[in-house]
């Protein structure tokens, strides 16, 4: 069975002590990709220098909408230049986030940053991985509004292969209106290990209606570990729960799902072909 964890920060801290052998792990249990992808200039280089050094690791790089403090001309020239690297796939980890953004200049700034990394990703021909995260973790509200008006100007403005798979709402947390508006827009949808929890028997109703072809697993390690190791640090190894979990609302095996899965990754991210 061959998995893929589409997106997994593995150039975290907590990863220092033994970042080798949580690599390891996820090889041994099956994982044939794994997708890092940057918060900022520095953490896009180390992606990079991850994704160098093993060959089942590959970078996507950008800045984080909480993470825009040395967004500059400068800084995204470093991005601009580590996007030319062969393996990576992607232009990542962007978006918007009110959660912890709340004054209205700093989410006027999100935006902007936001549309000009899309126009980047759309010159170099490369599928962006979205954050999005509402005020006070609601399921709707303005995030929502914002970002699907801003991914539908961009998509008007795509041709090719990039306008058939533009990228990926990483994390998703939103109600179906939201995630139905995002694949009329050929996004795919990233599903973390929130799926696994006892009282998330509604966002499994969501991902019950969300075709398989749409659908990526993704652990965002360390955060967002799944049952059955809630609480503890989350790892690539374990994205495997989170197939199992999807495997049982769609009535598929888990091998089933690993398969359609890692398609799927691979029509997106291409893995540098």
């Amino acid at each position: 069975m061959q998995l893929t964890d589409t997106h997994c920060h593995l150039d975290y801290n907590k990863f220092d002590s033994d970042r080798a052998e949580v690599i390891q792990r996820a090889n041994e249990s099956g994982l044939i990709r794994l997708l890092v992808p940057g918060l900022h200039h520095r953490s896009s280089k180390e992606a990079v220098q991850l994704a160098e050094s093993n060959p089942s690791v590959y970078a996507a790089v950008g800045f984080h909408p909480t993470d825009l403090e040395e967004f500059s001309e400068d800084t995204f020239e470093e991005i601009k230049e580590l996007a030319k690297h062969p393996k990576v796939v992607a232009i990542g980890e962007i978006g918007i986030d009110y959660y912890w953004v709340k004054e209205t200049d700093q989410r006027t700034f999100q935006r902007g940053a936001l549309q000009k990394q899309l126009q980047f990703a759309k010159e170099v021909n490369k599928p962006v991985i979205i954050h999005m995260r509402e005020e006070n973790d609601a399921w709707f509200g303005e995030a929502s509004v914002d970002l699907l008006r801003i991914l539908e100007e961009w998509q008007k403005t795509l041709r090719g292969t990039l306008a058939e798979k533009p990228g990926v709402l990483h994390s998703f947390n939103g109600n179906l209106e939201t995630a139905q508006k995002a694949m009329a827009l050929n996004f795919y949808l990233g599903i973390t290990g929130p799926v696994t929890y006892k009282n998330a028997e509604e966002k499994r109703g969501i991902i019950r209606q969300i075709p398989l072809d749409r659908i990526l697993i993704e652990t965002d390690s360390p955060f967002l570990a799944p049952v059955p190791v809630r609480g503890k640090r989350n790892e690539p190894a374990f994205v495997h729960h989170i197939a199992d979990k999807i495997a049982e609302i769609h009535s598929k095996s888990p091998a089933e799902i690993a398969s359609i899965t890692t398609a799927n990754a691979a029509r997106l991210f291409a893995w540098g072909d």
